[in-house]
């Protein structure tokens, strides 16, 4: 048998790991199965950074999965990532390939590689009634009582705290643990994060986003809206989603735009870390490859990592 029967590849965003992701698939003959939360959304390619231009290496067009599989406008959720990522899993080691699983969304990446017990948790309309009115910080308080944040995604928006809300109130009730030790890990992986240095990282991310906006980012999101899509509804996907429509629609100033929103991915990418580090001390070996080392050794060394003996 052989060690692993997954690769996981993570980072915080800008550091590199689709195009490692994609240049290790292309040396094991293998497809990538994407763990991001927002690039499951047809149409949102700018804001989510997509880069489907690194999955052709030297000319060899890479196959991925869970990417524009789901409709702007709609929930897409962690609970579906996970059944949508078993059939992709299946349908790669059904051809005899290793597969890899690579993003940026920790709790996605985590919920399979800890075997977390998600349900598919059903609108509870009487909770939201109950909840309609209150302000995002008594929302916050609200969630609190459930759970410790680890991370603000949660918050970023009255809609998602009480979405969020819903979904502790019904784990309660039916006694679920989605997190809880006992659960089965369902996989042998080996898990590879990309480390990238403060300050690089604060660098590419501006870069990044300069580039994007160059590139058309507010277009698209007023492409968005002209199909109807509220405005409400992208600026739940927060970041560049966020900053963007209210931008666009009169709220904010490109200026402000643009400085509130580099922040804010900045902050986004130190959350990022704080999540793999915790993985880590929730008992993930991550096994750390420096960003800045070339392409080939990088790959080499992913390869090295996966022909260790026992």
């Amino acid at each position: 048998m052989k060690k692993y029967d997954l690769i996981a590849i993570l980072g915080p965003t800008a550091s590199g790991k689709t195009t490692l992701a994609a240049h290790l698939a292309a040396k094991l003959d293998t497809e990538i199965i994407s763990a991001d939360s927002r690039q499951v959304y047809r149409r949102m390619d700018l804001g989510t950074g997509k880069d489907l231009a690194d999955y052709l290496v030297e000319g060899k067009q890479i196959s991925y999965h869970l990417i524009d599989i789901a409709e702007p406008g709609t929930k897409y959720n962690v609970y579906q990532f996970q059944q949508d990522f078993m059939l992709a899993y299946k349908s790669i080691v059904n051809k005899g390939k290793l597969p890899i699983v690579c993003g940026g969304s920790g709790l996605y990446v985590e919920s399979v590689l800890r075997g977390y017990q998600m349900a598919d948790v059903p609108e509870n309309k009487e909770l939201r009634q109950q909840l309609e009115g209150k302000s995002l910080e008594e929302l916050t308080k609200i969630l609190q009582t459930y759970k410790t944040l680890h991370n603000t995604t949660d918050t970023n928006t009255s809609k998602r705290a009480i979405r969020a809300i819903e979904i502790e109130e019904y784990y309660v009730k039916h006694g679920i643990n989605p997190t809880a030790e006992g659960n089965q890990p369902l996989f042998h992986p080996l898990v590879i994060g990309v480390s990238i240095d403060r300050e690089l990282r604060r660098e590419k991310i501006s870069r990044r986003l300069r580039q994007r906006l160059d590139e058309g980012m507010v277009e698209e999101v007023r492409n968005l809206l002209a199909e109807g899509i509220p405005a409400e509804d992208l600026i739940y996907y927060g970041l560049e989603y966020k900053y963007l429509t209210l931008y666009v629609t009169g709220q904010l100033s490109y200026d402000e735009m643009v400085s509130q929103l580099e922040i804010a991915i900045h902050q986004f990418a130190k959350r990022q870390m704080t999540w793999f580090r915790g993985m880590e001390r929730r008992g993930i070996q991550i096994h750390w490859i420096e960003a800045t080392l070339p392409m080939e050794e990088r790959v080499n060394e992913v390869i090295e990592l996966l022909n260790k003996d026992e």
